[in-house]
């Protein structure tokens, strides 16, 4: 028997597994968003397939992950993912002496990016109050 697939489900576990509140997702989905319609969101077994494009923009996640989820495809999805932007992080999880969890290592790597992120924030201004310091 095949097990139908709940891709509002699927968008709950991967949002879930990044660390993002519905509130967050709703703002970076556009102000039509809201918590609530987040929540109804979640609860659909199939999701519209140009909704499903922007949440994989939004989350960073392939489409491919929502609508086939289990376990061991969707980490391999991940990891293919991951593997096209950084081949050492994907070295460093099949090699012989690493047991690590692909999906810790996707959270690692979206912390990172969000460090990265508050540093260029914080630069720009920083670049800020030193332009309004010469206008002055």
């Amino acid at each position: 028997m095949e097990q139908k697939i709940h891709q509002g489900r699927n968008i709950k576990r991967f949002r879930e597994m990044l660390g993002i509140k519905q509130e967050a997702l709703a703002f970076d989905l556009g102000e039509d968003w809201n918590q609530k319609k987040i929540s109804l969101l979640e609860q659909k077994d199939v999701v519209e397939e140009a909704l499903l494009q922007k949440i994989s923009e939004v989350l960073k996640i392939p489409v491919e992950a929502f609508q086939n989820f289990n376990e061991e495809q969707a980490v391999n999805i991940i990891a293919n993912t991951v593997n096209n932007s950084d081949n050492s992080v994907m070295h460093s999880l099949y090699s012989n002496n690493a047991t690590i969890n692909p999906l810790e290592k996707i959270i690692e790597l979206h912390d990172e990016k969000i460090a990265l992120y508050e540093r260029m924030l914080k630069e720009k201004d920083e670049m800020m109050t030193r332009l309004e310091k010469l206008i002055r």
